[in-house]
């Protein structure tokens, strides 16, 4: 068990011990075997396939693509490979769903801006007091937690608060990015697509002055007649 285990885990895991099940002859057979159950679907793969030879011992049904609309039916699809567990729709969790202590709204249709407004005012006025606290003199008793570790736990739930909000617009982030990436392509291509015809412009001037000087010469050149 512990040698599969470390298998699946393994960044490199060695093909499934059933991919030799995967010939030509048993995928055959596995497609007669639809065939031939649309008329009898409660048979068993051996009375139907009687008449076929090499028919393996164990369920042919096993050859069978995985039904993936099967996980997608789940309220929380997943699936697990090497060992890894990995969700079908990415969710980043919020702090509450970690354990932390959250203190904006977690619907992100409220507007987070007053409550990271306060978190960061909380920030600089606990640092403030941390400062101040540095100077005091440490407590007579041992059992008597000094002032400066409250004010350390109490940075540190702000500053949690604070990269999981900037964590949140991560996706919001990575859209107006892929926006104003669209953006400046459409720019360079426009600008591309402007100077071909400024190119071509130029061209088509060129070749008409160049066709109006040899109309000219050959008018010159011609022959007067006596």
């Amino acid at each position: 068990m512990d040698e599969d285990t470390a298998e699946l885990r393994n960044p490199f895991p060695s093909p499934p011990s059933h991919y030799t099940k995967y010939t030509s002859h048993n995928l055959a057979l596995l497609a007669l075997l639809k065939e031939r159950e649309s008329e009898n679907p409660n048979a068993n793969q051996y009375e139907v396939l009687k008449d076929q030879q090499d028919v393996p011992d164990w369920p042919l049904t096993q050859l069978e693509k995985p039904r993936v609309d099967w996980i997608l039916e789940e309220p929380d699809a997943y699936y697990d490979v090497f060992g890894d567990r990995w969700f079908v729709k990415e969710k980043i969790p919020s702090l509450a769903e970690l354990g932390g202590n959250q203190l904006y709204p977690a619907d992100p249709t409220i507007d987070r801006r007053p409550a990271l407004r306060s978190v960061l005012r909380s920030l600089l006025i606990t640092y403030s007091s941390l400062m101040g606290s540095l100077l005091s003199p440490p407590p007579m008793s041992p059992e008597v937690p000094p002032e400066w570790r409250r004010h350390v736990e109490w940075i540190t739930v702000l500053s949690q608060n604070l990269m999981a909000a900037a964590n949140d617009l991560r996706p919001v982030q990575a859209r107006g990015n892929l926006e104003s990436m669209m953006k400046r392509q459409l720019e360079l291509r426009r600008e591309e697509t402007r100077n071909l015809h400024q190119k071509c412009d130029e061209l088509s001037s060129k070749l008409t002055e160049l066709r109006s000087s040899v109309q000219k010469v050959l008018k010159d050149s011609k022959p007067v007649s006596l």
